[in-house]
């Protein structure tokens, strides 16, 4: 099994980091941008449809919220299940860039931020 890698390319479109994934590090999953087979993903499609690195860079939507191929029902399940907030992914993203974000969640072995208490 690899270890755990810091590369801004690792971070996926949705705001999750494949370096920290155990599918990518044994080989089994090539990564977000990489795994062509991922065409049920909605938002892989439109992020890569914009041309844009993630949903951090996305000029339509400001606000993750307000984008119903990032936040459906599906995507609030996954959150709710496995304590996952890809919004606070995304947020990292716009204020620190992938680097500091893959750095943070490589550190941590982090493949999604949690869900706070709050």
């Amino acid at each position: 099994m690899k270890d755990t890698l810091v590369k801004s390319e690792l971070v996926s479109f949705c705001g999750l980091y494949c370096g920290s994934c155990s599918k990518y590090k044994k080989g089994k999953c090539p990564g977000c941008a990489e795994n062509e087979k991922a065409t049920w993903c909605k938002i892989r499609s439109c992020c890569i449809e914009k041309g844009i690195k993630s949903c951090a860079n996305c000029k339509e939507f400001q606000n993750v919220k307000d984008c119903k191929k990032f936040d459906n029902f599906v995507a609030k399940m996954f959150e709710f299940v496995f304590k996952s907030d890809r919004k606070a992914g995304i947020k990292m993203i716009k204020e620190s860039g992938y680097d500091e974000f893959a750095k943070f969640m490589a550190e941590n072995e982090l493949v999604s931020m949690k869900k706070s208490k709050n």
